[in-house]
């Protein structure tokens, strides 16, 4: 039960739609799409949040498999900052 009718595929921001015959429309689209590039590669705030929200899934994932080792985990790394606040506030006041 196929249908001969073709179904639009969404086109992402940063490409150009195929099928654009006029040449200042197609030139159009292409400056957009290139803007729209732009402004994914150079927006470093949203890359950053988006790491950090991979970032945190997949600890989460990694506490569910292992709650012993992932307690392990933030006591070593608070025990470790705390090192380093104490190494820094040490060789400040000398």
């Amino acid at each position: 039960m196929s249908s001969d009718a073709l179904v639009p595929v969404p086109v992402p921001r940063t490409a150009v739609p195929l099928g654009i015959e006029d040449p200042v429309e197609k030139a159009r689209a292409e400056l957009k799409a290139a803007l729209a590039a732009i402004e994914v590669k150079a927006n470093v705030p949203r890359r950053v949040s988006v790491r950090i929200d991979q970032a945190v899934d997949g600890a989460k994932k990694f506490s569910r498999r292992n709650p012993a080792l992932a307690t392990l985990a933030a006591v070593a790394a608070a025990a470790a900052a705390g090192a380093a606040v104490w190494a820094f506030a040490r060789s400040y006041s000398r």
